[in-house]
């Protein structure tokens, strides 16, 4: 028997790369999306490219995959800096177009590709879901509707055996204008104290996985930061 197939986006770097080599290592096939031909994908990964603000990118990353794929990953996304005082409707488009339709288009596209046995449907969301504020607002946006993405596709696909639920972590990894000073203050700054780390996305994924009648629900990993109700994103406090 052949391995079952999993498609990462964004799976060449980051947390996305880290989800690719578990998968790989637990006897998955993997195929890896990537923005640009160029960008590298861990070892042993396929590879396909596609911008995924381009509405035929579900059509050009599914026909990338030798046989229909059991496990869907939408983990690619923007994540740009804005604020409601300097909002620009062109920012929130783009955020939409990325962290929205193209998982929307890749989950309709995954449904039609037809697999046989359990199918899941995994969309990376945010922890500040669960306790929001302003920063990051047109980012933020675009993780409340693909939340609302995973509950209602949960619903449209149960009836074919296909599984939606969310994850949602915290911050991981240093994210781009932030100081390494300002992100080792930051990763752990939720009531465990335990910071959180790609390998805790893999282990809910894994979870998610071995769970056959879990759909709709979202994991969020945050070591309870949202009890903590903080006023700005947590790499714009001065810890």
């Amino acid at each position: 028997m052949s391995a079952p197939l999993a498609i990462v986006t964004g799976g060449g770097k980051r947390v996305g790369a880290v989800l690719v080599e578990r998968l790989l290592k637990s006897g998955w096939a993997v195929l890896a999306h990537v923005h640009r031909p160029a960008d590298e994908v861990p070892a042993g990964a396929m590879k396909v490219a596609a911008d995924l603000a381009d509405p035929g990118c579900a059509e050009m990353i599914l026909g990338a995959c030798p046989e229909p794929p059991r496990l869907l990953v939408n983990n690619a996304a923007r994540f740009a800096p804005d604020v409601l005082g300097g909002f620009n409707a062109g920012e929130l488009a783009a955020h939409m177009a990325v962290n929205v339709a193209a998982p929307a288009l890749l989950t309709s596209a995954f449904a039609r590709a037809g697999a046989k046995g359990d199918r899941l449907i995994v969309n990376i969301l945010d922890a500040k879901l669960s306790a929001p504020n302003p920063d990051f607002l047109s980012y933020t946006l675009s993780k409340a509707a693909l939340s609302a993405l995973t509950e209602l596709s949960a619903r449209a696909l149960a009836g074919e055996g296909i599984r939606v639920n969310g994850i949602a972590p915290a911050l991981m990894l240093q994210s781009p204008g932030q100081s390494a000073a300002n992100y080792a203050k930051a990763h752990a700054y939720n009531p465990l104290g335990r910071g959180i780390d790609p390998e805790h996305v893999w282990q809910a994924l894994r979870f998610l996985l071995d769970s056959p009648v879990v759909t709709g629900e979202v994991l969020t990993l945050d070591g309870g930061q949202r009890f903590m109700g903080l006023p700005r994103d947590v790499q714009n406090l001065d810890l």
